[in-house]
This record gives C-alpha cells, sequence and structure tokens, in this order.
C-alpha cells in the first residue's frame, strides 16, 4: 500500500527519565490524539512507585491505554503487546483520533513495526544446561559465549544481564541460529500506518544520569520498599526470577528485603540498573531508522515537540 494512503500514527521513545510522560499529557491536551503506553512495567497492577507510573490524576487528565491490564504475577509478551495494539490503533483511528504510542520498551516498537520473528519456546531441558554451565563458569563467561555465536545480540547485553543472555543463547540452541538472525527474519507483517518517529535523545548523558539519580532517591523516599513489602504480601507467589519483579528497582528491593545488602547499597543498586537500562534504551534508538530526534534536555523540549507533531498531523490529515 502507498505510505501515502496509510493512516498516521506517532511513536514518542526515549531512556527512561527522558519526559516522556510529561510530554505525552501535554500533547493529549491540545491535539486529536489517544494515547498507548509502551511500558513492559506499566502493565501491571500495584507497581506504581518502581515503574514511575503516571498517577491516577495524570491518567484522569490523559488516559493511556495498556496501564495496569495484568496482576504481577502474569507474564505480558511482546506479541500479547502487539496484538493488544493493533486492536487499540484500528479502535483510534477509526474514532477519527490519532494513535500516540509512548514508552521505553523498544522491544515492543520493534515488534509492532516490523512483526515479530518466529522465536521458539522455552525448553527447560535447554535451560538447565546453560544455567548449570552457568553455575561452573559464571555468567560473565556465559556472555563471552553467545558473543561467538550471537555478537549483536552480545554487544546490546550486558554480562550480568541473565535472563536476556539465558534466552539468547537458549535460542541458538534451539534452532541453531542467532537471536539477532530470527528478528531479521521476522514474519514481514509490518505496521499499516504512516509513521512519525520520535525519539527524546540526551545531548548530554550525565545530566540524564543525575535525573535518573534523583528519581530513584525519590522513589525510596516516597516509599518504593514499602511498595514491594505490599507486593509480596498480596502475591506470595512473586520471587526475584518473577517476570514483574526482573523490572528495574524491584529485584534489587527484594534482595534489600532478603537481607542482602543495606539500604545504601539499595539506593546504589538501583541508580546503577536504572542507568544500564538507559543505556540499553538508547542503544536500541541508535539502531533504528527514520527517527525525529530531539534532545530531551532542551527546555522547548514540549514546545518543539508539538511543533513537529501538529505539522504531522495537519499533512497527514490533507491528504
Amino acid at each position: 500500500m502507498n505510505q501515502t494512503t496509510l493512516p498516521p500514527a506517532i511513536f514518542v521513545m526515549g531512556p527512561t527519565a527522558s519526559g516522556k510522560t510529561d510530554l505525552a499529557i501535554s500533547l493529549y491536551k491540545k491535539l486529536p490524539i489517544e494515547l498507548i503506553s509502551v511500558d513492559s512495567a506499566l502493565v501491571y497492577e500495584d507497581m506504581n512507585i518502581g515503574t514511575a507510573k503516571p498517577s491516577a490524576e495524570e491518567l484522569k487528565q490523559a488516559p493511556h491505554a495498556l496501564i495496569d491490564i495484568i496482576p504481577p504475577t502474569e507474564v505480558y509478551s511482546a506479541a500479547h503487546f502487539r496484538n493488544d495494539t493493533l486492536q487499540l490503533m484500528a479502535d483510534i483511528t477509526a474514532r477519527g483520533k490519532i494513535p500516540v504510542l509512548v514508552g521505553g520498551t523498544m522491544l515492543y516498537f520493534k515488534a509492532l513495526e516490523e512483526g515479530l520473528s518466529q522465536l521458539p519456546e522455552a525448553d527447560p531441558a535447554v535451560r538447565q544446561q546453560i544455567e548449570q554451565e552457568a553455575s561452573a563458569l559464571g555468567w560473565p563467561a556465559m556472555h563471552a559465549k553467545l558473543a561467538l555465536v550471537d555478537p549483536e545480540s552480545a554487544a546490546r547485553l550486558q554480562p550480568n544481564d541473565v535472563q536476556r543472555i539465558e534466552r539468547a543463547l537458549e535460542v541458538y540452541r534451539i534452532t541453531g541460529k542467532s537471536m539477532t538472525a530470527l528478528h531479521q527474519a521476522s514474519s514481514g507483517d509490518t505496521l499499516p500506518y504512516r509513521l512519525l518517529k520520535i525519539a527524546l535523545v540526551p545531548s548530554d548523558r550525565k545530566v540524564l544520569h543525575a535525573r535518573i539519580a534523583l528519581r530513584f532517591e525519590k522513589m525510596l523516599a516516597h516509599g518504593f520498599v514499602d511498595e514491594v513489602k505490599a507486593l509480596v504480601r498480596k502475591y506470595p507467589a512473586l520471587t526475584s526470577d518473577s517476570t514483574s519483579m526482573r523490572c528495574v528497582g524491584y529485584r534489587q528491593a527484594l534482595e534489600y528485603l532478603a537481607g542482602e545488602y543495606d539500604a545504601t547499597e539499595l539506593r546504589d543498586r538501583g541508580i546503577f540498573a536504572t542507568r544500564q537500562l538507559a543505556k540499553r534504551q538508547l542503544t536500541w534508538l541508535r539502531s533504528m531508522q527514520d527517527l525525529h530526534q530531539v534532545d530531551c534536555l532542551d527546555p522547548q523540549m514540549q514546545e518543539n515537540v508539538l511543533n513537529t507533531v501538529s505539522a504531522f498531523i495537519k499533512e497527514s490529515t490533507s491528504r
């Protein structure tokens, strides 16, 4: 289909602490849009402080779809996200509005735009073998093994990113192909929308790091540890291996509650983990095509994005 005849949609992407939520609310108040959250942490109920979830008041001002849709004991995959979002986007377009997808889960954006690769289901026997090797050699050594068979994935991952290293090795051992190769051979079921992709990228990463540190300290001051205590009480099945507890900060809080380290180390580990998340998000963004980059540290950022989005909507609706 000719791109010019496709309905418009907008991606607003950026690392954690880049100002995506405030920007989304500002756009919602001024433009004929509806918002869809693209965040693998915000889907979980009762996980509010540690995910920097928009407040009830903010969501009242600017509703976001795909927030608070499952309990933290369940799993929400990229396939679930793609299926749900395609339906939401069709409904929004049918109402005469423009879907704006805002968040920092870059895998979701990629899956939505490019379709899903045919990754195999988890294989407990293969996982057990990988975990036994890791127990003997350590995860940095497993990261080095991954670099031999899937250098692209290894370059994106930190040597201590256990979950993703394990999955990438598992995929290779099941299929004989790297996760990178399988992603490139995606379903080809591309997104039937004309896209404006906005990337909020910091001109000075040190300033973003300072924002991240301040935000995590505020989370702690606003009761993040008590939130995690309440989660464990409400959902006894939760452990540090639960998918929801792999969200940045939550595993560290669980380890702190288990007495593995003190409050100062919790703070330091939480900030470090969040900085690593931002680094991964920026790496994803660098690999994406056709981005309209905006400095998220510019005091005029919201105004600049509003002008860009307004021009895109005007052009799209005049066709």
